[in-house]
């Protein structure tokens, strides 16, 4: 990674975009919720809650690496506002689907992050 590549853009401006794009990239039924991490300037929390009678809260860090690449960590998953075991199939499969959105929402966003 050079210095070149780094983002460049305000968190607050990060933050409004990605509430804005990832509403569109994920279930039409599922809600998100996007918030700056205030521990890292370059990092946003994801919220996904689904849909349905499933009741899952999906937790998410996602951090820029640069302006192009983002990574994306599952910190918590709960049900019904219980911690839950991350390591079911379900589950498992949820998360994989929630974070090939969230990478759809970075890749839709950069024009912004990329400029």
């Amino acid at each position: 990674m050079s210095k070149h590549d780094e983002l460049s853009i305000d968190q607050q401006q990060l933050t409004a975009a990605w509430q804005r794009t990832l509403p569109e990239t994920i279930h039409t039924a599922d809600r998100a919720e996007v918030l700056p991490d205030e521990a890292d300037p370059k990092a946003l929390r994801v919220t996904i809650h689904t849909a349905g009678h499933q009741m899952y809260t999906f937790d998410f860090k996602v951090t820029y690496v640069d302006s192009r690449e983002i990574q994306t960590t599952l910190i918590d998953v709960e049900k019904d506002g219980r911690t839950v075991d991350e390591r079911t199939d379900i589950i498992q499969q949820l998360v994989q689907d929630y974070t090939r959105h969230i990478h759809e929402c970075a890749q839709a966003l950069h024009g912004l992050t990329h400029a």
